[in-house]
């Protein structure tokens, strides 16, 4: 592992298709993990909600069968992967807390620790994201974690779509914010690959999302996991079916490009409605 902040770091995006089976899913997350450790990826990445079926394309279900608790046997078997492979991840799990249910990615550091988890803010109510049926929303607002590799903070899918989410992470002062969502073939591909890179550009700030793929019931996830730097320059892009994206990203490079193109700094919240 890099010892300093700001360096060069190899993440994995873990994009895959899910089975209706939480242990099918969580032993092909771990063989993901195994592989990408083996080629060398430091942060290992996945989609949305990763060890069910998207339950949330119909309304009104009992999801109980697909709770998870973070000091449940799930969470620990990836923290266990975590210690064992030397390597971080961003698992999302659908986690049970407090009476209330949120869809959660998780920070897991090499040792195998919890640093940290960031809960969906924004919750959907459309047509086969039913997403109000099943998760409360975050109360815990945006998280950035200090790694050795940098600031790394965390975008939960829809909560992508509203400008104050990546904004407000790189105003924290993250260098790379990871993006686990569900995007299926329906939505406007090309307008979600710009809607990450010109936040990436706006906040200088390096993103990285990473979908799901495959049929499930009525949708098709659409793949095209994405990465890219604090340019808003594509550094690696998935196709449309599995596949373990690997990216080098300059972590070091994010806060001079900050400073030489000061948009953050530069805000005038006095005269913002």
């Amino acid at each position: 592992m890099p010892s300093s902040h700001n360096d060069r770091m190899k993440i994995a995006l873990v994009q895959t298709h899910m089975s209706d089976s939480v242990d099918a899913n969580l032993a092909h997350a771990l063989e993901a993990m195994r592989t990408a450790a083996q080629s060398g990826a430091e942060l290992i990445v996945f989609p949305e909600v990763q060890l069910s079926p998207f339950f949330p394309q119909y309304p009104g279900r009992d999801a109980s069968r697909y709770a998870m608790r973070l000091d449940g046997p799930e969470a620990r078997a990836l923290q266990n992967e975590c210690a064992r492979l030397g390597v971080w991840a961003s698992p999302n799990l659908y986690i049970e807390r407090d009476g209330k249910r949120f869809d959660t990615s998780l920070l897991i550091d090499d040792r195998g620790r919890l640093v940290g988890t960031q809960e969906m803010i924004h919750i959907a109510q459309a047509e086969k994201f039913y997403e109000q049926d099943y998760y409360a929303p975050g109360d815990r607002g945006f998280q950035v974690f200090d790694t050795p590799m940098g600031r790394i903070a965390i975008v939960v899918c829809f909560d992508r779509h509203y400008p104050e989410s990546i904004r407000t992470q790189a105003l924290r002062g993250a260098d790379l914010v990871l993006v686990p969502t569900a995007n299926t073939t329906a939505e406007p591909a090309e307008m979600f690959d710009w809607e990450i890179k010109v936040q990436a550009f706006q906040n200088s700030v390096a993103v990285a999302m990473c979908n799901r793929c495959g049929v499930e019931g009525n949708m098709e996830f659409s793949g095209r996991s994405l990465v890219c730097g604090p340019n808003g320059e594509t550094i690696a892009q998935a196709g449309a079916y599995d596949e373990l994206l690997l990216a080098d990203v300059d972590l070091g490079a994010v806060p001079a490009v900050r400073a030489g193109r000061p948009y953050t700094q530069l805000r005038r919240p006095d005269v913002y409605a």
